[in-house]
């Protein structure tokens, strides 16, 4: 049940994102297979050095500074997030880094910032990061407590911490929000690029959680930034936030619609080929249910999030409200679908190298991350 011709023919889609979904998956199949998986942060490199190479992060940059399309597609990067989840979760987790941590760029960044971070991060040379949660303020960005103060004519110095930042330890630059004071709550927020080898920048732990992911939590301290890196003006940092996750919060339905998928596959597989009562497991009712469950909620989630990246493409200044409808429907759906799947397979569902059983690991992970910030405008 992977990505199939008959979606591709929704009108949410052009013939350019046909051809690029039909040209995706066999790379895939190909190219994933072969690289490192054992060390975590060698996979990652290596899988963005594989997506530059094969010309897939011209997804998340404007044709301006050497992308696909004029403007940020979000069809083209559901449509990848889809495909990659479905074959391996690391994958979509590396390519949609590379876009969280530079659409901001893409969006608010001067001419001068576009032209030094984006092209390294098209060719798959630099690796991008989006620095917003804190441990006390991860969905409630209003409460962001790192702080940028005036540091002479042209810089600031930032103070605070961060924590479970993706790419955290790895990455060569950084989207960095801060609490700049213009005005109370998310009024006086700003956002930085930050170099990972500014001094003053420390990488202070790497966490570690079921589904390996490079995490880290990076500690400021007397750090100064250039005024120049800013993205956006003074106080425009929660307008940042928000104008970038518009961008990616139906994207993380597509990676969720890219997992179940990969389950729904699994489960139809191991019903044609497992014996129960000396008749294969697909003749049971019981079974059958399942999977037409499991059909129904794959579908489901695939017209909210193509409808929400459709909308967004056709030129709408907001698409909150049919983006966090698609991002809460699949990822959902994905997580009973993937459940159905390692119940089906019985005790082989939780064996380890077991394909259900990476899934239920790798979309429990995510969907302890999928919320994505939120706060009252104050």
């Amino acid at each position: 049940m992977r990505l199939d011709d008959d979606t591709l023919r929704w009108p949410f889609f052009d013939d350019g994102h046909r051809r690029f979904a039909s040209d995706l998956g066999p790379w895939a199949d190909f190219a994933l297979h072969s690289l490192p998986h054992k060390n975590v942060d060698a996979a990652c490199r290596a899988l963005v050095k594989a997506l530059g190479e094969a010309g897939l992060l011209k997804a998340v940059v404007p044709a301006e500074h050497g992308g696909m399309r004029p403007k940020l597609d979000v069809r083209t990067i559901c449509l990848t997030r889809e495909i990659l989840a479905f074959h391996n979760g690391l994958a979509d987790f590396a390519f949609a880094m590379q876009g969280l941590g530079s659409a901001s760029i893409s969006l608010y960044g001067s001419a001068e910032l576009k032209a030094r971070y984006l092209p390294p991060v098209r060719d798959g040379r630099a690796i991008a990061a989006f620095a917003l949660s804190e441990p006390e303020a991860g969905s409630d960005v209003a409460a962001m407590a790192t702080t940028a103060k005036p540091d002479g004519p042209s810089h600031v110095r930032i103070d605070g911490t961060k924590t479970w930042i993706s790419n955290g330890g790895i990455a060569d630059h950084y989207v960095l929000f801060v609490r700049s004071g213009e005005g109370p709550g998310a009024k006086g927020l700003s956002a930085f690029m930050v170099d990972a080898d500014t001094p003053g920048l420390q990488v202070t732990e790497r966490i570690e959680v079921i589904a390996p992911h490079p995490l880290a939590t990076l500690c400021f301290d007397g750090m100064r930034v250039p005024l120049a890196n800013r993205l956006g003006g003074p106080g425009d940092g929660f307008k940042v936030a928000m104008g970038t996750l518009d961008v990616f919060r139906s994207t993380v339905g597509a990676a969720a619609l890219g997992f179940a998928r990969r389950a729904l596959h699994e489960m139809i597989e191991r019903a044609a080929t497992r014996k129960l009562f000396g008749a294969p497991l697909a003749e049971l009712q019981m079974t059958q249910a399942t999977i037409a469950d499991s059909a129904s909620e794959v579908d489901a989630s695939a017209l909210l999030v193509y409808r929400a990246a459709w909308t967004k493409d056709q030129g709408a200044a907001r698409v909150t409200r049919e983006a966090a409808m698609a991002k809460m429907v699949a990822t959902e759906s994905a997580q009973r679908v993937i459940d159905r799947a390692v119940q089906l397979h019985g005790g082989l569902g939780v064996t380890k190298g077991v394909k259900v059983e990476e899934l239920y690991r790798e979309f429990g992970h995510c969907a302890s991350m999928k919320a994505q910030p939120k706060c009252r405008r104050s």
